[in-house]
């Protein structure tokens, strides 16, 4: 059975990982825990060397939010431990996440990391999966470009105030042209609701409706 990409909505794939801190079982041994597991394209690379520093620079960040970091490439984890191990050195930085060793390629087919359009090495990918393993966000990064490290914890944020609140999240929430920090309240889906609406909340209408948190 060939392979595909997972989806929005589904369980994380079963798999156990060799990473840098010793063998893991994905997404068992997160299991109440937010976490993100990150592709990169190679070790030692000017581009994922910022990444490294700048997630491990928001793992303070990430840890209030209960969620943990995961890395993969399918460099050899010999690879990855100098490589950490350089940065620690030359950057002052140390990398506390661990870095999954995918040099047997496995990991990266069942998540549909490597795309055959840029080589062999692993894309740019994001995979936010929460408590109960379900795959809740899926970003994907051309090689060239850094990520947004800054949009991934407001990713985490809104994902955790939707599942909390029962409420969407606006564009650039908090900061949003129209609502500000505002969230939006679902669309009412009887002619009762939609009618209660605008005495009940901030609205523009009874189908855009929003409040303070």
């Amino acid at each position: 059975m060939e392979e595909r990409m997972p989806l929005i909505g589904e369980e994380f794939p079963k798999m156990e990982v060799v990473t840098t801190h010793g063998v893991s079982n994905l997404p068992g041994d997160y299991k109440g825990k937010w976490f993100i597991l990150f592709s990169h394209p190679a070790d030692f690379t000017p581009v994922c060397t910022t990444e490294f520093v700048a997630f491990q620079n928001l793992m303070g960040e990430f840890k209030k939010l209960n969620t943990e970091l995961i890395a993969l490439s399918v460099d050899q984890v010999f690879s990855h431990i100098k490589w950490v191990q350089w940065i620690k050195e030359e950057l002052k930085v140390e990398i506390q996440f661990p870095v999954i060793a995918d040099d047997t390629g496995n990991v990266s087919k069942k998540l549909s990391l490597i795309h055959p359009g840029k080589g062999s090495n692993t894309v740019r990918a994001v995979f936010i999966i929460d408590p109960e393993g379900i795959i809740r966000s899926i970003i994907y990064y051309p090689q060239e470009l850094g990520r947004n490290m800054d949009e991934i914890v407001r990713m985490v944020k809104g994902l955790q105030i939707s599942d909390k609140e029962k409420v969407a999240l606006p564009a650039g929430w908090p900061d949003n042209e129209l609502v500000k920090d505002h969230v939006i309240i679902p669309p009412a889906s009887d002619i009762e609701t939609a009618e209660k609406r605008p005495k009940e909340y901030d609205c523009f209408d009874w189908w855009f409706c929003h409040k303070k948190l």
